[in-house]
């Protein structure tokens, strides 16, 4: 067999790989990180480790993309010509379930990301890192067009304002965010924050 050959066997369908995503996020809800095992994922995708091995590489990596591809849109691709209808078409494309469940995952995964730096990188690079270079994006084309200054000081803190609601609401008032809210928080909050 050639290598060509091979390296088409290797791969997996956009539909395959879902399914594979959505097993791994299945598992994690139901035994943790910690418990996760690539044992488990193979016996319940059908498939074989070595398999997953070759497209994920390891654990961390395999969870970090599972989470990545409940992502509706990344924030980089959204430019609708102005930081309000950018942040209307990011709340827009947001699901009030899959928040719900990715707020859940999140919490769950908040003691493992501190016992695994393997966890802990892969979620920055796969996951965190992405979302962060799309809104710092986002912002550098809003402050392009004047709509913010470029020294306004709350430019370095909306990652910070935005994860802080997604961790925040369910600790205080012990419900995920959903897209009320979170239209809501820009409004009140982030908006006011960049003087737009």
């Amino acid at each position: 067999m050639t290598d060509a050959m091979a390296a088409r066997r290797s791969r997996i369908t956009p539909e395959r790989q879902a399914e594979l995503h959505e097993a791994v996020l299945d598992l994690l809800r139901d035994v943790g990180y910690e418990a996760l095992t690539m044992d488990a994922i193979a016996a319940r995708t059908k498939s074989s480790k070595a398999t997953l091995y070759r497209q994920w590489g390891s654990k961390p990596e395999l969870v970090a993309k599972a989470l990545r591809c409940t992502q509706p849109v990344s924030l980089r691709e959204i430019d609708t010509g102005s930081l309000r209808g950018d942040f209307a078409r990011m709340v827009e494309h947001s699901d009030d379930a899959q928040m719900a469940k990715d707020t859940a995952l999140m919490r769950g995964l908040t003691h493992a990301v501190h016992e695994s730096p393997e966890l802990h990188k892969a979620l920055r690079d796969l996951l965190v890192d992405p979302e962060i270079t799309g809104l710092q994006v986002m912002l550098q084309r809003a402050v392009d067009r004047g709509e913010i200054a470029p020294d306004c000081p709350a430019l370095d803190f909306v990652p910070h304002m935005l994860i802080g609601a997604f961790i925040a609401l369910p600790l205080i008032e012990d419900r995920p965010v959903d897209r009320t809210f979170l239209g809501d928080f820009i409004e009140a909050v982030v908006f006011p924050a960049l003087g737009v």
